[in-house]
C-alpha cells in the first residue's frame, strides 16, 4: 500500500481543515516545499497535493507551488483543487503534476471529465469520490450533490476510471479513525473477474477492481496495515502526521519493511 502524505494549501502555505470546513483552518507551516521535502528525505515518494483555493475559486490558483515542488524534489505529485478546464489540466500537467484528482467535476460536467480520461488514460485521472452520508460532495465540500456515492464510482469504473480517492467527509481531520466498513463496501462492490485465455489455451481468471486510495480520519499507525489488509491501493495521511500521532520515522519504517513506497 502506498504511503502519500497531503499537503492542503491556502493562501500559499500549508494548512489542514476539519471535515472540509473552511473556518478551521489551521496553518501548519508557511512553506509547503519545505513540508514536501521532509516527506522525501523519509523515503516518502508520493504526494497528495490540494488546491483548497483553487477548489472556493473554481479554477487552479497554486500552481505555482506545484511547480516549485516538482522542481525540488523528486516526489511523484497528485494534484486537485479547482479543476474544471482542459486550460486547468494542461497547467496542472505542465507544472508537474504527475497525476490529477478530479472531484467536482465529474459530478458537473462528466462529458469533460471522461474526455481527460481518454486523452491522459487512466494512469493519469484520479477520480475524487468525496462523500457526506454516502452522497457525493463538490466544490471544496461546500455543497453536496444528489448523486449516491458507490453507483458514482461503479458509474466511472465502467467508463475505464481505475484510480479512487475516497474521502469521507466526516472523518476528515478528526483523527478519529477512517472508514473501515465503507472502504470495505466499495472494494467489494467493484469487484469484476476477468477470464483470461492463456497461451495453452486454459482459462484463467482474475478478480480486478479500482485502486482505491483511503483518505479522511487516518488517526494511528496501527490503522495502516488494516486498510492494506482491505485492499486498499494508497492512504492519504494529513493531520496525523502534523499532529505527530505518527511520526515519519514510522512511515519511513513501514516503507522499507513493505518494499513499496
Amino acid at each position: 500500500m502506498r504511503i502519500i502524505p497531503a499537503i492542503d494549501i491556502i493562501e500559499g502555505k500549508c494548512v489542514r481543515l476539519s471535515k472540509g470546513d473552511y473556518d478551521t483552518k489551521k496553518v501548519y507551516n508557511e512553506s509547503p516545499l519545505e513540508v514536501a521535502k521532509q516527506f522525501e528525505e523519509h523515503g516518502i515518494e508520493y504526494l497528495h497535493l490540494v488546491d483548497l483555493d483553487g477548489a472556493k475559486s473554481k479554477h487552479i490558483v497554486n500552481h505555482k507551488i506545484l511547480e516549485t515542488i516538482a522542481l525540488k524534489t523528486n516526489l511523484k505529485i497528485d494534484f486537485g483543487g479547482g479543476l474544471k478546464t482542459n486550460e486547468d489540466l494542461h497547467i496542472a500537467f505542465e507544472s508537474g503534476a504527475t497525476q490529477i484528482t478530479g472531484g467536482s467535476i465529474a459530478v458537473k460536467d462528466k462529458e469533460t471529465f471522461l474526455g481527460w480520461l481518454k486523452t491522459y488514460g487512466a494512469k493519469k485521472i484520479i477520480l475524487g469520490a468525496d462523500a457526506m452520508d454516502e452522497k457525493v460532495a463538490v466544490s471544496g465540500w461546500q455543497e453536496e450533490s444528489d448523486q449516491a456515492l458507490l453507483p458514482f464510482i461503479k458509474s466511472y469504473q465502467s467508463k475505464g476510471v481505475s484510480y479512487v480517492i475516497c474521502t469521507d467527509i466526516s472523518k476528515d481531520g478528526m483523527l478519529e479513525g477512517p472508514s473501515f466498513e465503507l472502504y470495505e463496501r466499495i472494494l467489494d462492490k467493484t469487484k469484476k473477474i476477468e477470464t483470461l485465455v492463456t497461451g495453452s489455451g486454459v482459462e484463467d481468471r482474475e478478480v480486478i477492481g479500482v485502486n482505491l486510495i483511503a483518505s479522511g480520519g487516518i488517526s494511528s499507525f496501527d490503522e495502516l496495515p488494516k486498510l492494506a489488509e482491505l485492499g486498499c491501493e494508497g492512504t492519504i495521511i494529513g493531520k496525523a502526521i502534523y499532529e505527530n500521532r505518527i511520526s515519519l520515522k514510522q512511515l519511513e519504517a513501514y516503507i522499507l519493511e513493505n518494499g513499496k513506497r
